[in-house]
């Protein structure tokens, strides 16, 4: 199990801030691989997402852990089987460690190379510093704007890694095709070889028995 690696972006003019974790790693075929991020105060967001990039069907089960209301106690937040890729948001109602744990014994050879991002939001907002001249209603102009920036950054960055996703999974199949081409063309100059090789001696026991007979 790999401990979570953390860093923390300030955005703006906000008061919010942003925890984040994104890992590309490959997870063997019959293994299972948990990560960890901790809440230190209730009602903030996370957000999860996943993808498999490449590997067997391209999918992964998956299940997202988090503690119950007493100690030592954990709860099932999400969880899905075969699963190619998956975007959530939630609010983390407890202080604690959150697991999130991708399950590979669904195949038995094939590895699968997965990208996920978890991140801890929190969304208060701060007062905007006044400025001379500047107006309540122009204040809160600002604020409003500056979220619909930030609300349309998120969906871009979605949209981004949905089309690397995309990408990723076409190649594969452009890469598997190609290969199975190449081998049944493989195949196909054998069978043609061998065809050859079979008339050439068909026509040489022809000839011979021939021979023989009218002796």
């Amino acid at each position: 199990m790999h401990a979570l690696t953390t860093a923390v972006a300030l955005i703006g003019c906000l008061a919010s801030f942003t925890t984040a974790t994104a890992l590309t790693f490959k997870l063997p075929a019959n293994e299972k691989e948990c990560f960890y991020a901790h809440v230190d105060r209730a009602e903030r967001k996370l957000a999860f997402y996943f993808a498999v990039q490449s590997g067997g069907d391209f999918d992964i089960d998956y299940t997202v852990f988090g503690p119950g209301k007493a100690p030592g106690q954990e709860l099932t937040l999400f969880s899905g089987e075969k699963e190619r890729q998956g975007d959530f948001v939630f609010t983390a109602n407890q202080v604690g460690e959150y697991r999130f744990c991708f399950d590979n014994t669904i195949s038995t050879f094939s590895e699968k190379l997965i990208d996920f991002e978890i991140s801890i939001e929190h969304e208060e907002r701060a007062s905007l510093p006044q400025k001379g001249g500047a107006s309540a209603e122009q204040l809160s102009s600002v604020d409003e704007s500056i979220m619909r920036i930030s609300g349309h950054v998120s969906v871009l960055t979605r949209q981004q890694k949905y089309f690397r996703t995309r990408e990723n999974r076409n190649f594969s199949t452009v890469k598997s095709t190609e290969n199975r081409i190449f081998k049944l063309s493989l195949m196909e100059s054998g069978m043609m070889v061998a065809m050859a090789g079979l008339q050439v001696l068909v026509v040489r026991w022809f000839f011979t028995g021939g021979r023989k007979g009218y002796v």
